[in-house]
């Protein structure tokens, strides 16, 4: 099979007909397509038989205005192609396919609301390489129909008609919106017709990574002692067994809803919170006062029961990190960036939505007061962990993932250990957004799909 990158013009439907198409002698060569007759052409879902008109000295392929509306091309793009000429198959692309949660049509410079700079540098990026990009809700979703309601930037967002793509990168936000029937039948439907890849496809929580990862014996020793938080003796225990806890919401994001649990120094026991403007203080006589003045919440929120830890702190602040793991264009894990993250003032979580702060690990941890041989070591220990932790869901938790946002900590004594992994790793975390430039993690991701796609 024969591969390379080609543009792809629009010609007058009154100069071509829909099922021909206009193809460069030179690319027709390169192709090894033959000099006459009909191919089969097909751009994601779609399939069409079209005769092929060749045209000397030229590298381009033309179709006619109704052909590229089947196709939801609008402006003159180049597109990987490759030849079958087993199947005499011209296949174009990858078409990608991002399902979002929403859309807001009355804002066109704020379409995908936060994401939207995101979805641009996707878009330039997917020029660049030789893929076509599109974005699309569970609105636009029909079961068993070859196309699909979606969203195009070309000189500003464009709804079109476009055909199911060759690989679907799931960005839904919320698990409500992911579990929907209408979701989840979607997801079936293309994969069983068109073989379309779907991957993050979805939400993990914290207790399921955790005993997936306790699986493994090489992995053990970077989880925190981790329980399901079904009662007082569960508490009682742990809180026995280490100076503090953390409880952590199953299911949660962004530093929401975490409490601490440690010993007061005036005796009795002391709960932290986070809320928006900093951390709550409580203090209760015994722990038993404490479990009852949470237990309501674990009503409504399954929590998890986590050792608290020594973290390394930067004057006074703790530090976690934040690793980028992706698949890359062979399928193999890499680790695409790993950036540090300090908590803000009057914090103990260190998420950006909580007043964190970022900064190189290089940085951060020669800032610490780690000794000078344990420094460098664990400069090299951090990757190695996300790359293992990344393999070991992929190993124990039946779902695909293309990239996963793994946060570790360093205990004082340079230890490394596992915080939480989340497949949805937000795209605002690492560098400043631009319109220019296209981050590296933008580009690793079109690679994993191309390699996806086959294209």
């Amino acid at each position: 099979m024969s591969k390379f990158k080609i543009p792809v013009h629009t010609v007058h439907s009154g100069i071509l007909q829909e099922n021909a198409v206009m193809l460069g002698e030179k690319s027709m060569k390169k192709l090894k397509i033959p000099a006459h007759g009909t191919i089969r052409l097909t751009f994601g879902s779609f399939r069409q038989e079209v005769t092929v008109i060749p045209v000397p000295k030229a590298d381009s392929l033309r179709v006619s205005e109704a052909l590229a509306r089947k196709l939801g091309l609008r402006q003159r793009l180049s597109l990987n192609a490759s030849y079958s000429s087993g199947s005499r198959t011209l296949r174009l692309g990858p078409l990608i396919g991002v399902l979002v949660s929403r859309d807001h049509p009355d804002r066109p410079e704020r379409v995908f609301g936060p994401i939207t700079l995101f979805c641009r540098e996707l878009t330039n990026a997917c020029h660049a390489q030789g893929a076509y990009v599109y974005f699309f809700t569970p609105e636009g979703l029909e079961t068993h129909s070859s196309s699909i309601e979606g969203w195009v930037y070309d000189e500003g967002w464009r709804k079109l008609s476009l055909p199911i793509a060759d690989v679907i990168n799931n960005r839904l936000t919320t698990r409500k919106v992911e579990n929907k029937p209408s979701v989840q039948h979607f997801l079936a439907d293309v994969k069983s017709r068109y073989g379309t890849h779907f991957f993050n496809e979805k939400f993990l929580d914290k207790t399921e990574v955790f005993e997936a990862l306790a699986q493994d014996a090489a992995l053990q020793r970077y989880l925190p002692e981790s329980h399901a938080l079904t009662g007082f003796a569960v508490l009682k225990r742990m809180c026995s067994s280490y100076p503090s806890v953390f409880l952590k919401p199953v299911r949660g994001s962004l530093g929401k809803g975490i409490l601490r649990i440690s010993k007061d120094e005036g005796g009795g026991y002391r709960l932290l919170s986070t809320t928006p403007l900093g951390t709550r203080k409580q203090v209760y006589p015994t722990l038993a006062k404490l479990f009852q003045s949470i237990a309501p919440k674990m009503k409504t929120t399954r929590y998890q029961i986590q050792q608290g830890l020594p973290l390394l702190e930067l004057g006074r602040r703790p530090v976690d990190f934040r690793a980028l793991v992706q698949k890359n264009g062979t399928g193999k894990w890499g680790v695409t960036s790993i950036v540090a993250r300090t908590a803000g003032s009057n914090h103990f979580v260190s998420n950006l939505a909580r007043g964190g702060t970022l900064s190189t690990v290089r940085e951060a941890i020669g800032k610490s007061g780690l000794s000078s041989g344990t420094k460098e070591s664990t400069q090299l220990q951090l990757p190695r962990a996300a790359l293992a932790i990344a393999r070991g869901v992929e190993t124990y938790i039946p779902a695909h993932f293309g990239e996963l946002g793994i946060d570790l900590a360093l205990d004082q004594s340079g230890k490394v250990w596992l915080l939480e992994v989340n497949s949805k790793p937000s795209k605002n975390d690492n560098t400043p957004l631009s319109d220019v430039k296209i981050r590296p993690s933008v580009k690793q991701m079109i690679l994993y799909c191309r390699y996806l796609a086959g294209l």
